[in-house]
């Protein structure tokens, strides 16, 4: 399951693009709560500290975060001329940002299902 799991280049079965999924969406977890801790120590995101500020935090460094996700899986299987690849790419960076992260990873997941 958890095989190949920085190769992006790898085309995975339905097994592995769940090992996928759970791997990088919990390093994205991790990443977003120690970047929008500082960013707000350091002043480049603003704050007042409320609880329910955070989801803001996380959306937008989610959304960054499937963009470069799809971005290194195209690159990496030389799909970037693909226009239903790159549209499929771009759907999910919506998703992230307009329903809620772990939709946008799921497309990113199913990006490393589709063949070369």
């Amino acid at each position: 399951m958890f095989s190949h799991i920085t190769n992006f280049a790898h085309t995975r079965s339905i097994t592995e693009a769940f090992g996928f999924f759970l791997f990088y969406t919990i390093l994205l977890v991790g990443l977003s709560t120690f970047l929008g801790h500082y960013m707000s120590t350091f002043g480049l995101w603003e704050s007042t500290g409320s609880f329910f500020e955070g989801s803001a935090t996380h959306t937008m460094i989610g959304a960054g975060w499937v963009m470069v996700m799809s971005a290194m899986i195209l690159q990496s299987r030389k799909m970037t001329s693909d226009l239903m690849s790159v549209l499929i790419a771009g759907v999910g960076v919506y998703l992230a940002y307009s329903v809620d992260v772990l939709a946008g990873m799921v497309v990113v997941s199913y990006l490393t299902t589709v063949g070369k």
